[in-house]
């Protein structure tokens, strides 16, 4: 198990040195970029089955016990450690994190996003696996400030160099929005390790605060928030996001939304809950307002992107859209519950399937009709995906009802839980300010469900196809293979939601009890 955690943080990294040397002459195929593509699908193949494996061999009787630990003396004099460990919390973001990685390769490994060599391009993405999945496993303060920062040299590139219209501004200010917060950031994770005198996690989430005092604690979680809270994106931290989705090619919107968005939100939990419970309580109802705000920030944007005559960007709208999904995970943190944070936990996962999802599909839309502006998809009589590729049409329909939160869908459970910890937050938070952030939340779903069915409407209804206009091809195998283990995943997790809370909530209960 050990091995494996290991294995699961390293073998990317690995992978990513291999794939800028030379393949070897009898592995390169039709050509080398053939062969740099297959030895994407495979590292992260192997990456993915690993998890797998982690995840068989995962006691699910002790899901709150770290697991597979690894601790190492790494830095003596700052008390810094290689430790790696995987819980309940962490366990469901590792396998999210190497299935969307693996098939995101399978995907470019048939259509390969227009730019420079594909060597680049499948070292970068394994570099950026690499730090996702790190982010997710360590266990140390310094080691998580490392990996988390590990992410944003590949996403910068991916968005600059293979990106679409625009890719040069929205990388850089990807970039700058994100190293601005995390130098602030950077400031509370020390001063957080300097006052209690250890930077291992473990510890610092057993003395629940105990050995910080109430002024630290509120440093700290200010600091430490404004960082995260770039990075989940929260309102109004959020403007880096739309334009870097807008112009990032398909696979990498599939990582900033599926996966990058998550290292925000589960800093949250594994850091500022446990850590500096005191100071969270300070502003948990001032985060729980800009959340609600995203909320309704979020959906009226997409409202908007949705008008008839407004020149909608459909990826821009889809990355407004996660703006206010994120808002209900924040929402969710901000009761400082075990139903509000099993309920965000929960809504991670869902987002990331699910949107994962929806960037795929509108990235083979925009393939196959040159554009993913609204108003040209729908055009005269609609883009008509129901008529013209009914499996593209029906994929996406799903999509989006899975998006608004339907009812036996994996975007349903997640919400609810955060609204139902709004209703109940915990002691010493303003009830009657968190049953109005209820109120706004659900009102917010109503407003998800509007801009979504007017999506679906004007691009997948219509007339039927013009006798002289060219067909355009439904769904193709390898976008089969790279889709169905996220609707499937989907449908999963909406029916069978104590799968993924079976191994959340006794974490959850520990955490916040403060390792008891």
């Amino acid at each position: 198990m050990q091995f494996l955690l290991a294995l699961i943080v390293a073998g990317p990294l690995v992978g990513a040195v291999a794939a800028l040397l030379p393949a070897p002459p009898g592995l390169k195929g039709t050509s080398p970029d053939q062969a740099v593509l297959r030895h994407g699908v495979i590292v992260t193949g192997v990456i993915l089955a690993a998890a797998i494996v982690l995840t068989l061999g995962f006691d699910h009787d002790q899901p709150s016990r770290m697991q597979a630990s690894t601790d190492i003396t790494w830095i003596p004099a700052l008390d810094v450690r290689l430790h790696l460990g995987v819980d309940g919390i962490s366990l469901p973001l590792l396998v999210m994190t190497s299935l969307l990685t693996f098939l995101c390769a399978l995907y470019s490994y048939f259509k390969m996003p227009a730019g420079p060599s594909p060597k680049g391009f499948v070292a970068l993405l394994l570099v950026l696996e690499s730090g996702t999945l790190a982010t997710f496993a360590v266990l140390d303060l310094m080691l998580f400030f490392l990996a988390f920062e590990m992410v944003l040299i590949p996403m910068y590139f991916l968005i600059a160099r293979w990106g679409g219209e625009g890719r040069q501004a929205a990388a850089w200010k990807f970039i700058l929005f994100t190293l601005l917060g995390s130098v602030v950031m950077l400031l509370g994770l020390l001063l957080i390790g300097l006052k209690a005198g250890t930077f291992d996690m473990v510890a610092l989430a057993t003395d629940n605060g105990r050995g910080l005092t109430t002024s630290v604690q509120v440093i700290a979680v200010l600091a430490i928030g404004i960082g995260l809270a770039v990075k989940t994106p929260m309102w109004p931290l959020h403007s880096w996001l739309p334009d870097a989705h807008t112009a990032a090619p398909t696979v990498g919107s599939v990582l900033l939304a599926g996966v990058l968005l998550k290292m925000g939100t589960y800093g949250f939990v594994r850091i500022v809950l446990p850590v500096a419970p005191d100071g969270m309580r300070v502003f948990a109802p001032y985060l729980a307002a800009l959340a609600v705000a995203g909320i309704i920030y979020g959906s009226l944007a997409c409202l908007a992107l949705a008008r008839r005559g407004s020149k909608g960007d459909l990826k821009r709208l889809i990355a407004y859209s996660s703006v206010g999904h994120m808002g209900f995970v924040l929402l969710g943190i901000a009761t400082m519950t075990p139903t509000g944070v099993n309920g965000a936990l929960f809504a991670n996962i869902a987002h990331g399937l699910i949107t994962g999802l929806l960037f795929f599909l509108v990235g083979a839309v925009k393939d196959r009709y040159g554009t993913a502006d609204l108003d040209t998809l729908a055009g005269a009589t609609g883009a008509a995906l129901y008529g013209r590729a009914p499996r593209l049409g029906g994929l996406l329909a799903f999509a989006a009802v899975a998006s608004l939160g339907l009812p036996g869908l994996a975007g349903f459970w997640g919400e609810m839980l955060a609204l139902f910890g709004a209703f109940e937050p915990a002691a010493g938070l303003s009830r009657p300010a968190f049953l109005t952030f209820m109120a706004i939340g659900a009102f917010g779903t109503l407003l998800t469900a509007a801009y979504l069915l007017v999506v679906v409407r004007r691009v997948c209804m219509g007339g039927p196809r013009p006798s002289g206009e060219t067909a355009i091809a439904d769904v193709q195998g390898y976008e089969f293979a790279a889709w169905t283990p996220l609707v499937a995943l989907t449908v999963l997790a909406g029916l069978w939601p104590a799968v993924l809370l079976g191994l959340t909530d006794p974490a959850v209960q520990k955490l916040l009890a403060g390792g008891n």
